[in-house]
């Protein structure tokens, strides 16, 4: 089976790959680095890790990868949405995603920690208004640095949210 027969049109014109690899596993990063390699020449083309080396290498083109990333829940204030973008294509050495996703309908407390808690060990939320977030995704579509956004594990009422907002440009192309 060649995975890059396998893809569909995303609601603004973009096409994704359905078979994609991800990375969220807690595994050691070699491994990661081993998987992505093997995964490119079995003819994986949508990725949500680092690719570059093959790239670089002359195995793939950079417009035959599809990369996506994911927004963390501690940059969901619109000031660091773009930032956070610009900080995962500079550790990737690209110059653009494929499909830009907030992770989670829940915001954090801007943090260098992933989950960033109070003295007393409890997680500290952060009061963002995700129609706010998701201008600023758009914002980083208008830039050319997201060819697509969308979003993931948002429940129904959140997505109508997104939707019903006044002024959207973007629909979310997908809803993982």
């Amino acid at each position: 089976m060649d995975p890059r027969r396998y893809v569909m049109e995303l609601n603004d014109g973009n096409i994704i790959p359905v078979l994609g690899f991800g990375t969220a596993a807690p595994i050691e990063v070699s491994k990661h680095s081993v998987l992505r390699i093997e995964s490119i020449d079995a003819g994986f083309r949508h990725f949500d890790s680092a690719i570059r080396s093959k790239i670089a290498e002359g195995i793939v083109e950079r417009k035959d990868i599809f990369y996506t990333s994911k927004l963390w829940c501690t940059s969901h204030r619109p000031e660091l949405v773009q930032q956070s973008l610009e900080e995962s294509l500079r550790k990737v050495q690209l110059d653009y995603v494929d499909l830009y996703i907030i992770h989670f309908p829940m915001a954090l407390k801007p943090s260098k920690e992933r989950i960033p808690k109070d003295e007393n060990g409890k997680v500290m939320y952060d009061t963002v208004d995700l129609c706010a977030t998701w201008e600023a995704m758009e914002k980083c579509k208008d830039a050319g640095l997201a060819k697509s956004i969308g979003v993931s594990n948002f429940n129904h009422k959140q997505l109508e949210m997104i939707l019903n907002k006044p002024g959207l440009k973007y629909k979310p192309v997908c809803t993982r």
